[in-house]
């Protein structure tokens, strides 16, 4: 049945909008397309890389700044690995640097050994000088009239020097006040102490008590003396001589 008023053929028309307006509601919405991830020419080699505009893109802008970049990663260069209980490069095996230590080592025990072996020698001639200083002494105020020439003799070959010549000139008169006078003197030493010295010189003083007996004094005296000496070493002989004597008290 057809009808023209147009109120009736509105009210389908009506329902059917409401309809599809609650159909439209109803449904969730569509999730939109994703686009499709590039695919590598490598693993898809049914893919021409030609036909694919970022790659025409990148190629030009390769030739437009120059020559081909190589996008391989360089590995920086590794520097040599110490090891953790020495420290030592690889480069410096263990063994060379033990050697080295131990040359050390030797040349610091070699400077102590000779610094101390100087030292010794010091401290010997040291000891000798005071030592040959006592005797010396003892020799000079021990005289007598029965041994005048060996006692004479025996002073003169222990002086050098200055005092080897004083008593070179003065000895012929000490002899004949000795036989003259009847001396008979005996000296003794009480303390003696070096002074300075090194190597082969000393100074050393020396205290020594002499009991002299002459015409004068028959039953003999004690008599203190305190003499100087500075001595030196001969090379020759090794001895140590007096180059000077002289009364200080």
């Amino acid at each position: 049945m057809t009808t023209d008023d147009p109120d009736d053929l509105d009210v389908p028309r009506k329902e059917r909008d409401v309809e599809t307006t609650e159909l439209t509601a109803e449904r969730p919405p569509r999730p939109r397309p994703r686009a499709a991830a590039p695919v590598d020419p490598a693993v898809d080699p049914a893919v021409d890389p030609t036909d694919d505009p970022a790659v025409d893109s990148a190629v030009d802008l390769a030739i437009e700044d120059g020559p081909e970049r190589s996008t391989e990663k360089k590995t920086p260069a590794r520097r040599p690995k110490k090891s953790a209980a020495s420290g030592v490069s690889p480069k410096w095996p263990l063994a060379r640097v033990l050697i080295m230590v131990l040359a050390v080592a030797l040349a610091a025990t070699a400077y102590a050994g000779h610094g101390w072996w100087k030292q010794r020698q010091l401290e010997t001639a040291h000891t000798e000088a005071v030592t040959a200083a006592r005797q010396l002494a003892v020799n000079f105020v021990s005289i007598s009239a029965g041994t005048v020439d060996a006692d004479l003799a025996r002073i003169a070959a222990g002086a050098t020097g200055e005092f080897g010549d004083e008593f070179g000139w003065g000895m012929p008169g000490v002899r004949e006040a000795v036989l003259t006078n009847k001396v008979q003197s005996v000296g003794t030493v009480l303390r003696a102490g070096l002074v300075s010295g090194d190597d082969d010189s000393a100074i050393v003083l020396v205290a020594i008590d002499a009991t002299v007996s002459n015409v004068k004094a028959p039953d003999g005296r004690v008599s203190h003396y305190r003499m100087q000496l500075d001595l030196a070493k001969d090379d020759a002989s090794g001895r140590w001589l007096v180059s000077k004597l002289q009364f200080v008290g």
